[in-house]
């Protein structure tokens, strides 16, 4: 029975993105374990599809004073090592900056065994969900992290990028030769949840009366966490530069800049077409009350936002980023707008409404998370040929 590793910083991830990715294995035969920050925690969950799950100090942050000193980092790694030794892993898939970085270096030895063992080593697989590095970024930073990539790179088996600025970043910076580098688009959506049908037009109707606006009123939705790269900022100064007094902003999600977010509502004279939802559970209900969605964020891996609204059938408004315009590539799917161009927005915004595209948009069938269990597969059955039989192994190649 092969083993699968599945390897991210806090376990939310892993409940949020990898479940489905758990199962399929599963129902492949594959022992499938978790390692994660408080991966116990889903071990009480009834439907939890992880055989063991183990937990692992990973910070948040890289740069915390406690996880730089020295004792801490050697525990952490020794603790890596030691449960990858004794669960005997085939491979060894990570997810998260934080997670994937520790967890290569914790194993770099592990990448060329001196001399044949009796089972092979562990192969390293990687998603790259975003580099930390991009075109607008800080000099010194994004050379940093080229650096720190390119290192851990190494002592990679397999790279899986999710936008093609990185595939091809990551080429350039040889930070994955191109036989060990997979573009792939996300990780996966399930079309039956996402499609225009899954929600009466009824219960979309309600979303306006909740929200208090009329018939003659206009809603679109912005779905991110309040942090400064994600730029609500410049959602709220479109909203003041349209001067339609009948369109409104719903901003799905929390974080820190919330707050201020809402003192900048209120110093533009919008308070009472901005709507503060919080986190939602009816994110695709919200989508399909939205004339469009807004995303102006700086960067992004490849946004699950644009994505399921596209899904849905409304078009998305969004900067043109990584991570954005490889989504967002054609006049029924939405617009792009140049980043931090508030005026533009906005302008798309009046557009989006006095002259809206006649075709809804659809997604890549290559989003879907039918295809991307099925790459997968393949990239899991092509690296294991050299270590077992892929039949053995429960691949289709």
């Amino acid at each position: 029975m092969p083993k699968l590793l599945m390897v991210t910083t806090v376990a939310a991830t892993l409940r949020a993105f990898l479940l489905p990715y758990a199962r399929h294995f599963k129902k492949l035969g594959w022992q499938v374990d978790a390692m994660s920050r408080d991966a116990s925690s889903l071990s009480s969950w009834e439907e939890c599809p992880f055989d063991h799950c183990h937990d692992v100090a990973f910070s948040r942050s890289p740069w915390s004073l406690e996880s730089l000193r020295p004792r801490n980092f050697r525990a952490l790694t020794a603790r890596i090592r030691a449960l990858v030794e004794e669960g005997g892993y085939d491979i060894i898939h990570v997810h998260t900056p934080v997670a994937s970085f520790v967890t290569r270096m914790a194993l770099r030895r592990l990448v060329e065994p001196v001399e044949p063992v009796e089972r092979p080593r562990p192969k390293i697989v990687y998603t790259a969900h975003g580099f930390h590095f991009y075109s607008d970024g800080n000099l010194f930073k994004n050379a940093l992290f080229i650096a720190l990539e390119r290192l851990a790179g190494e002592w990679t088996d397999h790279t899986i990028t999710i936008n093609r600025d990185d595939w091809e970043a990551a080429l350039f910076h040889k930070i994955a030769k191109r036989k060990r580098l997979s573009l792939l688009p996300g990780i996966g959506l399930d079309f039956s949840e996402y499609s225009p049908g899954a929600v009466s037009i009824a219960d979309a109707r309600k979303v306006h009366l909740d929200l208090g606006l009329t018939t003659d009123d206009e809603l679109f939705l912005m779905v991110a966490e309040f942090n400064p790269g994600k730029r609500h900022r410049d959602a709220l100064v479109a909203l003041s530069k349209t001067g339609r007094k009948n369109f409104h902003l719903a901003l799905a999600g929390t974080g820190p800049l919330e707050n201020d977010m809402k003192r900048l509502a209120f110093s533009l004279g919008i308070a009472l077409r901005v709507h503060f939802l919080g986190q939602r559970p009816d994110v695709p209900l919200l989508m399909l009350s939205s004339r469009a969605t807004i995303l102006p964020s700086e960067r992004e891996g490849l946004n699950r936002s644009v994505m399921e609204s596209i899904c849905l059938g409304i078009p998305v408004l969004g900067a043109d980023v990584r991570g954005i315009r490889d989504l967002v590539t054609s006049p029924d799917r939405g617009a792009l707008f140049p980043l931090g161009n508030s005026a533009a927005l906005a302008a798309a915004m009046i557009l989006s409404v006095d002259s809206p595209c006649p075709e809804r948009p659809k997604p890549d069938p290559l989003w879907s998370i039918d295809h991307l269990l099925k790459e997968h597969e393949k990239i899991y059955g092509r690296l294991l040929e050299n270590s077992r039989p892929v039949a053995e192994a429960g691949v289709q190649s």
